[in-house]
């Protein structure tokens, strides 16, 4: 997957999410909840945005890993809207899935990059990095 299908997939993430969370009830909880998982799902795709645009590998690594966060506290708060029975498990099952193979993605760019850079042993400016 390239740096482009990457973006429009964490894209269509976060209006997946949107969608659902304007069918989480009016409630206190429903509120904390819909803004938790509003803010965690849409940073990832500006995150990688960000990502992308790292002048170091270092800067990409831990710009990578705070979309890797992100992408996990997203699973969580699906987690919750699941187990607190908010919305039917049918509903979101995919969006829980998908919650959970972009944290793995990103996970392994993270560790892919490290692992590389650690081999490289130099900093390369990121127009020669090739990543994004």
């Amino acid at each position: 997957m390239n740096s482009d299908e990457l973006k429009n997939r964490t894209k269509k993430f976060a209006l997946r999410i949107i969608k659902l969370t304007e069918n989480l009830p009016v409630t206190i909880t429903g509120k904390i909840i819909c803004n938790q998982l509003l803010r965690s799902a849409t940073s990832i795709g500006a995150n990688y945005r960000s990502a992308c645009r790292s002048r170091t590998k270092i800067e990409f690594i831990s710009k990578i890993r705070i979309v890797e966060e992100e992408a996990d506290e997203s699973v969580y708060w699906i987690e919750l809207i699941k187990e607190s029975e908010l919305i039917k498990e049918n509903k979101i099952t995919d969006l829980l899935k998908e919650a959970h193979e972009l944290t793995a993605i990103f996970t392994s760019i993270g560790k892919t990059t490290k692992h590389n850079l650690k081999n490289s042993k130099s900093e390369i400016p990121n127009s020669k990095l090739n990543r994004c």
